[in-house]
């Protein structure tokens, strides 16, 4: 596995590595900046497959972080590229928002209720008894099912709120049928990411605060994983998990030119 120093590009978590709710994270900007101007290749990924990659570049801005949205892969994104490779031209019965919408759109789908080759199930803050009904139908009649990411719940201002994972579960158990999961933690999103920018695994590392996604995945994409404690793990929750990533550090500050290197 490759040191740090021999790191070439980067992918990095968003949520609870660069930003937590809408406030930059310490020394986020800064390693933004520094990989931008030495010219590094990187990617801002994201489970989330509501907003588009526009949006979270603006998202982003507001907290302080210049991120250009070429520089940001969903699992919106991620899903587009595996089912463009599946089936060019393909069609799609689609639950979610802009984000997995425009795209499959620009990924050349035709959306339909009509016979789709796949049902993709994204996130929404609006889902419909209805528009899950159909989902299911469609299942049972040969469409091909496809969820963008696993999370069962995502946070809300109120308190956890069902997610992608949650609502494929209900569709699971009408269908029998397990979906395709793009989204971390498949290395698949990973993949798809360094095709993006041209990478190779062993040049690149992956920034992320979570053990059961970012990590996981990050390893079995072979890939130099730092796990930061700015999100979702702690050391107790490190410890419950067979497998370690490269490095430990506090925060993405830690992996400034001037910051700590240990691991």
């Amino acid at each position: 596995m490759a040191e740090r120093s021999e790191i070439e590009c980067w992918l990095t978590d968003m949520d609870g590595v660069l930003v937590h709710e809408n406030d930059a994270i310490p020394g986020a900007s800064e390693l933004l900046a520094g990989w931008e101007a030495a010219g590094i290749p990187y990617l801002v990924l994201t489970n989330n497959s509501i907003f588009t990659a526009r949006d979270l570049s603006a998202r982003l801005r507001s907290s302080g972080l210049n991120v250009p949205e070429e520089r940001i892969w969903t699992s919106a994104l991620a899903t587009a590229a595996f089912l463009q490779q599946q089936v060019p031209g393909g069609s799609a019965f689609v639950i979610g928002e802009a984000g997995i919408l425009t795209a499959l759109h620009d990924a050349g789908f035709v959306m339909t209720e009509t016979n789709p080759d796949f049902v993709v199930v994204g996130e929404t803050r609006t889902y419909s008894f209805e528009a899950i009904t159909r989902a299911i139908r469609l299942i049972n009649r040969g469409a091909r099912f496809i969820i963008t990411n696993p999370d069962a719940t995502g946070p809300s201002a109120e308190g956890p709120l069902p997610a992608t994972g949650a609502v494929a579960a209900l569709i699971t158990k009408a269908t029998g049928r397990e979906p395709y999961v793009v989204g971390k933690p498949n290395p698949m999103m990973f993949r798809s990411a360094l095709n993006k920018i041209g990478a190779h695994s062993k040049r690149t590392g992956m920034i992320g605060d979570r053990m059961d996604t970012d990590v996981v995945a990050g390893i079995e994409a072979g890939l130099h994983t730092v796990l930061v404690l700015t999100g979702i793990s702690d050391q107790v929750e490190i410890e419950k998990y067979p497998f370690r990533p490269d490095e430990i550090v506090n925060s993405v500050a830690d992996l400034l030119p001037s910051g700590s290197s240990e691991g």
